[in-house]
């Protein structure tokens, strides 16, 4: 897996950060395709790689962020060997909880393959709670995705 940033434009539809996924023999299901679970597990990579790069670390213990809502859209199946591109973006913050959307595509010919969303809260997990969105933390999305992340519409 490797990361990149990448600049606005209106190939990659306001997504600025991709995670890169070689696809596994393990990830594949009996019908030789990327089993529908692995396509959260490539989310995840992308989200975790994303917030790392907004907190400054790569200690996990550091992200205090807790996984509330996720949702996949399957367009095509991935298969053994292809490397795809883990697209994500911020969308929307709220007090304590903030939305990601993710595009994946196979990097050679452009196919896309899966879409989806997640809610994230922060969260204290020493008080087993919700925490509000640290206001350093607010700016750093909204200047890493270069526009203001009010509420979701």
């Amino acid at each position: 897996m490797s990361l990149t940033t990448a600049g606005q434009s209106a190939d990659n539809d306001g997504f600025r950060y991709k995670a890169e996924v070689q696809v596994r023999f393990r990830d594949l299901d009996p019908m030789n395709h990327v089993n529908n679970s692995v396509y959260l597990t490539y989310f995840e990579i992308a989200r975790i790689a994303y917030f790392q790069l907004l907190t400054g670390s790569s200690d996990l213990r550091d992200l205090d962020m807790i996984l509330a809502e996720a949702t996949c859209t399957y367009r095509s199946p991935a298969t053994l060997d292809e490397r795809l591109d883990v697209w994500i973006k911020a969308t929307w913050l709220k007090r304590s909880s903030f939305a990601f959307e993710y595009r994946i595509a196979e990097r050679s010919s452009g196919r896309l393959v899966a879409t989806g969303r997640t809610v994230q809260v922060m969260y204290d997990y020493a008080a087993g709670r919700s925490m509000p969105i640290p206001p350093a933390l607010r700016a750093r999305f909204e200047e890493f995705e270069g526009r203001p992340l009010g509420a979701e519409g």
